[in-house]
């Protein structure tokens, strides 16, 4: 006969991951900033991180999740930063438009 083992630790890693993904169904939160203030995106970038950190926090060690802990903080950051320079790129052009 053949004992496998390990399924414990596995079904264990599966459901906290579960709840995991449960904390971050639906809305994260809302942050706002100053698209021409570099520490206004630098504090949305944080203020973020914070809110993913205190969802997600509790599950840092899980294997699964912990990759996806810097996955969202990363997605995040390009977000906010990709909506900064558009706005920068529309005052702009609503500036030189005039």
């Amino acid at each position: 006969m053949i004992k496998i083992t390990g399924f414990d630790k596995l079904t264990k890693t599966l459901e906290q991951a579960q709840r995991a993904l449960k904390e971050v169904d639906g809305e994260l939160g809302t942050v706002s900033f100053d698209p021409q203030d570099p520490a206004s995106i630098e504090a949305a970038i944080l203020s973020v991180e914070t809110m993913i950190d205190e969802r997600l926090g509790p599950y840092k060690t899980n294997p699964v999740i912990a990759p996806l802990i810097e996955g969202m903080k990363e997605q995040y950051r390009q977000g906010i930063l990709e909506r900064a320079a558009e706005a920068r790129l529309r005052d702009g052009d609503e500036v030189d438009g005039d």
